[in-house]
């Protein structure tokens, strides 16, 4: 008997400790997940301060505003950050606390963005000036083989764009202009900054399509939308305006990987 009494208090003891640690455990794994979640979730900056990321084929901004009674915002576009800024669009709902705003044409070349805040008692200011970068959520750092656009490549041609394709045994990308897993072109010259490179881009017949006159830093991403469509074409790098550095072709894949 007196053993008996003794067993069940135990028994009592334990069950409680194990209700209590499974407590606990739980806890901690909705505090890990919880904290997962919040370190995932993207929170944009607070304006004036604002983000520009290059998307697949689009620049995306995003903003958080803490300003009341505002009439409108409008996005500003720039190649140089300093001068030429043109209002390219505004925002849809410009009274929202948070905001986003996306640039379906971006220009070739670097992309500078500011917003044009205007307030209903006739007050404006503007925001901070932000350069365009890469997103980091984007994987674009595979240099497309034409193992990877061979599919692609048959899916767009006929007779007419077969006879324009360089030939498959001897094409491989380019160490200075190539497309990347996220369908976009990147112009990689390390020593840009030290001398003058200018790049001209061609359609497969030879049309002429733009020009970037001065790549001024080592890295440069154009987005696959300023190209129009997909295929193949042609550029040819020129230093000092006169010395033909390289003269190549690239193809954007009208699908691409992610």
């Amino acid at each position: 008997m007196y053993f008996c009494q003794l067993k069940e208090p135990f028994r009592i003891i334990s069950m409680k400790h194990l209700v209590r640690i499974t407590f606990v455990i739980g806890i901690l794994l909705l505090s890990a997940f919880a904290g997962k979640a919040q370190v995932q979730e993207y929170t944009p900056p607070v304006l004036p301060d604002f983000s520009a990321s290059i998307k697949t084929g689009k620049i995306q901004l995003d903003w958080i505003s803490g300003f009341t009674q505002v009439k409108e915002i409008g996005i500003q576009r720039s190649l140089d950050s300093v001068l030429n800024f043109n209002t390219i669009g505004y925002a849809s709902y410009p009274t929202q606390t948070r905001n986003a705003y996306l640039d379906n044409r971006p220009l070739p070349g670097n992309n500078y963005y500011r917003l044009f805040i205007l307030f209903t008692n006739g007050r404006y200011m503007y925001s901070k000036t932000v350069l365009a970068l890469s997103d980091s959520t984007i994987r674009a750092d595979m240099k497309l083989q034409y193992a990877d656009i061979k599919d692609a490549a048959r899916g767009l041609r006929g007779k007419e764009q077969e006879n324009k394709e360089p030939d498959r045994v001897s094409w491989h990308p380019s160490n200075y202009i190539y497309t990347t897993a996220d369908g976009n072109v990147n112009i990689k010259l390390p020593d840009a900054a030290q001398k003058h490179y200018s790049v001209k881009f061609f359609e497969s017949n030879g049309q002429f399509l733009f020009e970037i006159e001065h790549v001024k830093g080592p890295s440069l991403v154009l987005e696959k939308a300023i190209f129009l469509h997909a295929g193949w074409f042609n550029f040819e790098i020129y230093e000092n305006g006169t010395t033909l550095k390289e003269k190549w072709s690239l193809f954007i894949p009208l699908n691409y990987k992610m």
